[in-house]
């Protein structure tokens, strides 16, 4: 089977434009410097974990990522439309992560990979009921069409949908994003 590329969808850290719901505790600056340490992490992640991988960017210009991660990392535009219009357009085989889930590692990346041997899809539950990571050997659209995405429904809806195609999917550990002030506190090296 062919490995998947990982898609690390990202926003360039533009005080103001980032980790939103953080600035009214760290303010526009120190949401933007922990989003870019968070960024930094997964790409660090990604590498070490030997899987082919690219950025999937908005909210800047190409061109920056580039002087942030270097020539040689492939940088993609998200392109328009809503977050599920944006993840239906990565080409299977694919794991699709964020990139504000610390808890994610080198050896869960190689594991979630592996869970596609023999799964159609992966999933990495996030603790706030949506998922940190999906994976899909082949394309998977129904799992990204008219979602409420960013709320708690996102990861039962997605096993509904699974389970209503016949589709077990792997499931990885639960993991949390660092989205809110109480979050930043289990993590506070990102501060």
């Amino acid at each position: 089977m062919v490995s998947p590329k990982l898609s690390i969808f990202a926003r360039l850290p533009v005080p103001g434009k980032v980790k939103t719901r953080l600035i009214p505790a760290v303010g526009e600056e120190g949401a933007a410097r922990i989003y870019a340490r968070l960024l930094a992490q997964t790409v660090e992640v990604a590498k070490e974990s030997g899987l082919d991988f690219e950025l999937r960017v908005t909210g800047g210009e190409i061109m920056a990522f580039h002087e942030l991660f270097g020539d040689d990392t492939v940088v993609v535009d998200q392109g328009e439309g809503n977050l599920g219009e944006k993840m239906a357009r990565v080409k299977a085989p694919a794991l699709l992560i964020g990139s504000d889930c610390p808890g994610v590692t080198a050896p869960l990346l190689q594991a979630a990979a592996g869970a596609l041997d023999d799964r159609r899809v992966v999933l990495g539950p996030a603790n706030d009921g949506g998922y940190y990571l999906i994976g899909f050997s082949e394309p998977v659209p129904f799992l990204f069409e008219d979602m409420e995405w960013s709320t708690p429904r996102v990861l039962p809806e997605t096993l509904a949908r699974l389970a209503t195609h016949g589709i077990g999917p792997a499931i990885l550990p639960e993991l949390a994003d660092i989205d809110t002030p109480e979050d930043l506190a289990e993590w506070p090296e990102f501060e």
